[in-house]
């Protein structure tokens, strides 16, 4: 037998999450947590002029009191009722914009954690669906955190009504309300054991909802219509789809089996506490002579009592399932650094730029991988020295990259700054070392000065235009319809302008120049052009690179000729090192490497000699 998997519990619990929420509105917006009080307060008066409004005017008519006295207790109840209303209303107008900034600053904290976090957490994919679980809680405002104020409006209302009703019902006998709470207690506990089989199965439903969605969508994208159309798949998915639909009847059918039982149990309960209550009542009214007003208040107030206790059962377990969304949000915000930044060392500034990076011992191994990605890896890259690391997919260059950058710390052994080990440096600091393009453009919905700026304010327009003319985009930049002010992309903008993947790549390039770092960082950032093309931006590269240190990490060996030393990289170690030349006459894997990629290169290829 399985032993069942034990689910992790989480950081907080119900009450300190309330806390901490109730604490960070106040600290925001403190008129949310008044407005949740008064909430409650106008609930809970509304509700005691509704329980009073027909005993009383029913007591005048017992009384055959004067129709004067009639009206004015009606009309005094109607306004009571009027103003309650209007102030209800009042305050579900103001309560919005209080929770808004709540959620909106709550945003705010999960968002610049994600931007400032370690970059290990944002591989990590557990960080990655705490972040995700985050934003999910927080972005809307009827999600888990703005939901709390209503969970705690609603909680209030019930207690301080339930008090009021036990004042009210005291003079009954106490047999009568132990009847009413636990009649009312257990068809909660009840009802809500049956009601939560759908959310435990709320993981299996979910499932049956993504694969008829898949296949909706799939089915309805214009990429895959040549494939529908050539591979014949359309019966494929209308298949997957009916499948998907056929097991999401069969849940629905069991769930709504389950919720019926549910509720029949809750109407029996029903009628024991109702027929109690009345059977007690009539024997008052007929020994006691109680008048039928008292017998509607007591009766009435009786339901309410139990309305109460449900309200309060109900929402304690909403407050706990919130809670657990909660939670997660907190231990987000709380996600442990392995990096020092503001308390780390600061990165001594060399005017000319001489710094020195050394790997020594390195190695590195991806959580939950089975061997070393970057194993026992030295290497040495000198003040002003072009360096390229090239290998087959998956060699580690990119793995050394990061660790060059700092974007991981290894496993094994240290990666230095000057001979000091770089986890002793305030990292941020460290990464303005760096001017990098990576192999994935990371360009913005923004004009194109505020590319290669990276930044609204403060542009240097004189600088910016530098850089674009010796990336090579001047021309271009001119045919732009509002030039530099161009937006770039069209998902935000309807005039903004695409970019061709080589003018995206000379952008990248010209926001490399902008940033003036000391170390320049190419990631095969050309990989998805020609070699031709390729071969250009490097050169361009090459150029604007004079007198930096430069690491180039490429798999097209033709490309890093111009380099001062190569290095070949092999399951995450350097298997041959030296100049082109030299790596050529040594006749080892670079130098197989390159007669194969060269034979592709030149015109005809491989197709002039079939």
């Amino acid at each position: 037998m399985k032993k069942k998997k034990q689910t992790e519990r989480p950081k907080y619990n119900m009450l300190q999450n309330t806390a901490y929420i109730i604490g960070l509105s106040w600290k925001v917006r403190k008129s949310v947590v008044f407005i949740c009080l008064a909430t409650a307060g106008v609930a809970v008066a509304t509700n005691l002029v509704e329980l009073f409004f027909a005993p009383v005017v029913l007591g005048k008519v017992e009384v055959a009191a004067k129709f004067k006295d009639l009206v004015v207790a009606i009309l005094v109840f109607a306004a009571a009722l009027m103003v309650l209303a209007a102030l209800k209303a009042y305050i579900e107008q103001n309560t919005r914009p209080g929770r808004s900034r709540v959620n909106q600053h709550m945003l705010k904290m999960v968002n610049r954690k994600a931007f400032v976090t370690s970059y290990p957490n944002v591989e990590n994919p557990s960080s990655l669906n705490m972040f995700e679980r985050a934003v999910r809680t927080v972005i809307y405002d009827y999600a888990s955190v703005g939901a709390v104020w209503d969970i705690l409006a609603k909680l209030s209302e019930n207690i301080v009504g339930l008090i009021v009703y036990v004042m009210i019902l005291s003079t009954l006998d106490p047999i009568l309300m132990a009847v009413t709470t636990l009649t009312t207690v257990l068809a909660f506990v009840l009802t809500r054991r049956i009601y939560n089989w759908g959310f435990l199965h709320r993981e299996e439903k979910s499932g049956y909802n993504r694969r008829m969605t898949y296949a909706c969508q799939r089915g309805s994208d214009v990429a895959l219509a040549k494939d529908i159309r050539i591979f014949r798949m359309r019966p494929w998915l209308e298949e997957f789809y009916q499948e998907a639909m056929r097991q999401f009847k069969a849940f629905a059918l069991r769930r709504e089996t389950i919720y019926i039982r549910a509720d029949f149990l809750d109407i029996v309960l029903l009628l024991l506490r109702n027929g109690f209550a009345y059977a007690y009542l009539i024997t008052m009214a007929l020994k006691e002579g109680l008048p039928a007003s008292e017998f509607l208040l007591y009766f009435t107030a009786l339901n309410g009592f139990s309305t109460w206790i449900s309200g309060i059962l109900t929402n304690v377990l909403m407050l706990h399932r919130t809670s657990l969304e909660i939670s997660v949000v907190r231990e987000f915000l709380e996600l442990s650094e392995p990096f020092l930044f503001e308390e780390g060392k600061p990165v001594t500034k060399d005017r000319l730029g001489a710094y020195e990076i050394q790997l020594k011992d390195v190695s590195y191994r991806y959580p939950g991988a089975q061997k070393d990605t970057i194993h026992n890896l030295n290497l040495t890259i000198r003040p002003g020295e072009k360096l390229a690391v090239v290998g087959l997919n998956g060699a580690g260059k990119t793995t050394l990259v990061k660790l060059i950058c700092g974007f991981l710390d290894p496993t094994e052994g240290t990666v230095l700054l000057n001979g000091e080990d770089i986890r002793q440096f305030n990292r941020r600091e460290y990464y303005e070392l760096f001017s990098a393009v990576f192999q994935q453009f990371s360009t913005l919905e923004i004009t194109l000065a505020e590319n290669v700026a990276q930044s609204i304010d403060e542009i240097d327009m004189e600088r910016v235009k530098q850089c674009i003319e010796k990336a090579g985009l001047t021309e271009r930049v001119a045919r732009m319809p509002k030039g530099y002010d161009t937006y770039i992309g069209r998902k935000v903008y309807e005039d903004g302008v695409e970019l061709s993947g080589g003018e995206t790549q000379r952008l990248m390039l010209a926001r490399a120049l902008y940033k003036d770092g000391k170390v320049i960082v190419l990631d095969e950032p050309t990989a998805a052009l020609d070699p031709v093309a390729e071969n250009d931006i490097y050169l361009k590269y090459n150029e604007m690179t004079a007198g930096r240190t430069s690491v180039y990490i490429s798999h097209r060996l033709a490309s890093t000729r111009f380099c001062d030393r190569i290095i070949f990289l092999a399951e995450g170690q350097i298997t041959e090192e030296g100049t082109h030349e030299s790596l050529m006459r040594l006749d080892g894997k670079y130098a197989d490497l390159f007669r194969v990629q060269s034979k592709y290169y030149q015109e005809g290829g491989a197709a002039d000699e079939a």
